[in-house]
Order: structure tokens, then C-alpha cells, then sequence
């Protein structure tokens, strides 16, 4: 397949594309989105599957089934149509190859709307606090109408993150292991987790069996990455809190999501709390005015620092 026998600086080229169209476009108009047609699809499986909230539900067993078979569905659907896309890019030149496979590679991450999104949390916090929770709810899938404005800071920072993992370098990762198909079934997998990994209800309905196959999945697809997540931006601040970490990281019910946030908690020395939930780097700063902007700093410059090493790659392959 084309993962299998591409040159590393094709690939490197792609992931560049990829990247730079993000950074100059941010995302495709929704109804050409691929995460988008994910999201129909796991909104219209779900309401097959998951029982409604409060009223008798089938066994937890068959609850797991059904949600472990719609998600292998789903994954199969993308993966073939990701590779099938792939064996098609084999047959053309290579820089065509290089631009149609970081064009679709692009919808796969997420860093512009990512960064723009948190950044206007400070920008709306600077207007007023109501303001401030009404953009971070954007980020969060929780109540924020109680939060503080060092928490609605903390909940943005830790969102901002958490997301540098899951959308850009995981699944840059799984593209530089398994091309097209691996991005798009990481994609699909932690879509699959933010509409169905829930414990208890979400939109009217009990996800807290019919959604464990999708949480689980997406816990062990993002373990590598997130720890390549934490100690790129460990490098950045020359290795402070390093050592910390992973005492740090378990405190957080997600197995990865600790592992980003505290290197980011440690790095700046904030404290990032989520109420009755964790609380990360105790006796770091309450985060304030410009907390965010360091923090969106920090993650633009992993951003950077892969795009280097893509380009490192491709020009070595060249000279």
C-alpha cells in the first residue's frame, strides 16, 4: 500500500502541506469535512444503540456489543476509504502525491481553530466574565455557568493541552505508522470518544456501557502519543517538572490527558484544577491575564517544532 512503501520525506512533504494549509485555511467548509461525516455517522449509530436515559435498558453486555460493532464499522468505513485514496496517490507523480495526500491528511488535525478558539477565551474574559463562560463551554463539555475566571482559564489551558495531543500530534503520529488510513481511524476513534465515551447521560441518553468500547479505544490509540505530547513540551522548558510528571499525570481520570496538562502545569508552573476531579501542580500560580497567550505560545512552538522536523526529513532525503 502507499504507507507501506513511501519514501520518509513523501511523507514528511505531505505532513508539511498538511500543516501549512491548516495554519493558512484553518478548517474546510463543513459540509466537505470528513470529521464532519464522522460525526453524522455516530450521531445516527448512537441513537440506534444507546438507550435512552432513565427508561429500561437492554443488558450491559449487549450494550458493549452494539457500541464495540458500530465503532468497527465505523473504523472500517474510513480505513478503506482512506486506503483505497492512498493506492490512488501511488499511481501519480510524487509532488502530486505530496499535495493530494497533505490536502487530505489536513482535515485529520486541527491547530488554527484549536488556537483561535482558546485565544478568544481571554479575549471574551477580558470583557466581561459571563462572556468568558459562554466561549470556554465551546471547549468543555460541562457546566461552566459557576466557574471563577482563574478557572474558566484553567479549563481553557487544560483543554488546549489535552488537544495539542488529539488534534495534531496523534494523529500525525498514526500517519507517519500507517499513512491515511491511520490518521483517519484515529480521527474517527477520538470523535467516536468526545460523542460517545461518556459515564452516565449526554444528550438524553446512557452512554455509560454503549460508550466503553469508543472510550477505551481511544485511551489506548492515544498513549503513545500523548507522552511524545508531554515531553515535547517538557523540551521546550529545558526539561522542568520532568521528573514530576508522571506522579502528576495519574492524577487525572483520562489515562493521556494527564500527561500534556501537567507537563504544560509543571512547565509554567500553574496549577490547573477541574473541581472534585483533579487538581494539577497544587502549588502552581493561579492562572491570570496572559496565562493563556504563554500557554497557546508553548503549544504553537511543538506545532513549529514538528513542521521543522518535517522539513529536517525531507531535506535530508534530498541532499
Amino acid at each position: 500500500m502507499w504507507f507501506a512503501c513511501t519514501p520518509i520525506n513523501i511523507l514528511a512533504a505531505a505532513m508539511l502541506v498538511a500543516l501549512l494549509v491548516d495554519y493558512c485555511f484553518g478548517e474546510p467548509p463543513a459540509r466537505w469535512h470528513p470529521v464532519v461525516w464522522m460525526g453524522n455517522y455516530l450521531a445516527w449509530a448512537g441513537r440506534l444503540f444507546a438507550p435512552e436515559f432513565g427508561k429500561p435498558a437492554r443488558s450491559v453486555l449487549s450494550q458493549l456489543t452494539a457500541g464495540a460493532l458500530a465503532w468497527w464499522v465505523g473504523v472500517a468505513g474510513v480505513s478503506i476509504l482512506a486506503a483505497v485514496v492512498s493506492m490512488g496517490a501511488a499511481t501519480v507523480h510524487w509532488v502530486v502525491q505530496v499535495v493530494l495526500v497533505g490536502l487530505l491528511l489536513k482535515p485529520m488535525l486541527a491547530w488554527r481553530v484549536l488556537r483561535d478558539e482558546v485565544r478568544d477565551v481571554e479575549h471574551a474574559l477580558q470583557r466581561s466574565l459571563p462572556e468568558g463562560q459562554q466561549q470556554v463551554a465551546r471547549l468543555v463539555s460541562r457546566d461552566v455557568s459557576s466557574l471563577s475566571e482563574a478557572q474558566v482559564r484553567q479549563a481553557a489551558i487544560s483543554t488546549l493541552a489535552e488537544n495539542l495531543n488529539d488534534s495534531v500530534v496523534a494523529p500525525l503520529f498514526w500517519f507517519v505508522l500507517f499513512g491515511l488510513p491511520g490518521a483517519a481511524v484515529y480521527r474517527f476513534a477520538n470523535t467516536a470518544d468526545a460523542m460517545w465515551g461518556y459515564r452516565g447521560e449526554r444528550a438524553g441518553r446512557d452512554w455509560t456501557w454503549a460508550g466503553k468500547w469508543a472510550a477505551r479505544a481511544d485511551d489506548v490509540l492515544s498513549w503513545v502519543p500523548a507522552r511524545i505530547t508531554a515531553f515535547l513540551i517538557c523540551l521546550l522548558f529545558k526539561g522542568r517538572g520532568l521528573t514530576r510528571l508522571p506522579g502528576v499525570a495519574q492524577q487525572t481520570p483520562s489515562p493521556n490527558g494527564g500527561w500534556p496538562m501537567g507537563a504544560l502545569a509543571l512547565g509554567m508552573n500553574i496549577c490547573l484544577e477541574k473541581k472534585g476531579v483533579y487538581c494539577l501542580n497544587v502549588q502552581g500560580d493561579v492562572p491570570r491575564s496572559g496565562h493563556i497567550e504563554a500557554a497557546l505560545h508553548t503549544c504553537a512552538q511543538v506545532v513549529v517544532f514538528i513542521a521543522v522536523f518535517c522539513m529536517a526529513a525531507v531535506l535530508w532525503r534530498v541532499v
